[in-house]
This record gives structure tokens, sequence and C-alpha cells, in this order.
């Protein structure tokens, strides 16, 4: 829903909700060059123009009438694409129970791994995410991400630090050092804020 289809996708317009640019979670797990690529001067769009709500409203009654719906990352913009498909399958009425169910024992049902995967329960994978607010009063909230579980191994959500069962930072990312810097000559542009 969120990748080119036959009306205008969605990407664009989760684009153009917040500043993904300067998004410091963002930036640091995707080199500055692919950012620029992906979200400066970005198309706009009313809102009418995108598709998602009326596919979203579909899957909404294919749920309700007991059919399965998946969700799928297409790479779009690592680290949101899933969440911005996640948030627009639920933009079309579905209870937010219903969407993290989609994205979760759904789909781990859907490729044959629900035994080891897709919900919390004693002999499965300890592979999870510890929010800071809860999705099911906003599905929105999915990416307050704390916390990663991977095999048990527990990471923080903002930086992929190991926490658990050892203190180790991430290794350093090759991009990290290649954030151009603002040139003194540059003109001012007094329109853009530099706290």
């Amino acid at each position: 829903m969120i990748g080119p289809g036959s009306a205008e996708f969605g990407e664009p317009g989760w684009s153009s909700e917040g500043d993904i640019h300067g998004d410091d979670k963002l930036r640091r797990f995707t080199p500055h060059g692919e950012l620029d690529e992906a979200v400066l001067r970005r198309a706009w769009f009313h809102p009418q123009e995108y598709a998602h709500p009326m596919h979203a409203k579909v899957l909404a009654d294919i749920v309700k009438a007991g059919g399965k719906v998946g969700l799928g990352g297409h790479g779009q913009r690592q680290g949101l694409g899933v969440h911005w498909e996640l948030w627009a399958i639920q933009s079309g009425g579905m209870p937010a129970h219903e969407a993290l169910k989609i994205a979760t024992i759904v789909g781990a049902n859907a490729i044959g791994l629900d035994k080891d995967l897709g919900s919390i329960e004693s002999g499965k994978l300890a592979d999870l995410i510890v929010l800071d607010r809860n999705p099911l009063e906003d599905v929105r909230h999915t990416n307050t991400i704390r916390h990663v579980m991977k095999d048990g191994w527990l990471f923080d959500g903002a930086t992929l630090d190991m926490t658990w069962p050892e203190k180790r930072p991430l290794p350093k990312q090759y991009w990290w050092e290649t954030d151009p810097t603002r040139r003194s000559t540059a003109p001012a542009r007094p329109w853009i804020r530099r706290d």
C-alpha cells in the first residue's frame, strides 16, 4: 500500500508527515545520500489522490468477514516502511488489534513459521520489540521502539547497541562520518531552523 500502484501510493504521504531527513534514528541507520535521494524534493499530492485509504477499507472488510490479509515490506524506507504499511492497513477502520495481528501472528502463519514466531509463547524464538507507547491506543505508536530483542539478545532501540547479555556498541557504520557539513559560504536560509 505504500509502494507504487494504479493510484498514488502512500510513501510520499507518510514521508511528508514528519522530518524524515532530520530524523536522528533514521540518519544513524541510513547513509545520508540515500535519505537525500528518497526524501528531498518529494512530490506533493492532495490527500484525495492517495489510494491506500480505499484499499484499507477493503482490507478491513476482508478481515471482518474472516479473511486473511498480509503485510509486506517492499524496501521503502527501511526502518519506517513496514510501520507505514501497517498504519496504511489500519487506516480503513480496522481495529488496531487486528492490524497488529496481521503484522505478527498472521504473517508468521502465512509463511509457516507460527510455531516459532508471531506471538510471545514459551518455546518460541525471543524476537520482539518493547515499545514506549501502546499501539492499541494508536497504531502509530509502533515506531516508539525502546528495545529490540533478537535471539534473546537485547538491544537499545535507538542505537542498536547491545545491552544484554553484555554491553557492546553497534559497530561503526561507514556512513557515520560522511554526512555533509554546512558550507560557511552557503547563503543564509532563514526558514531552516539550525538549533
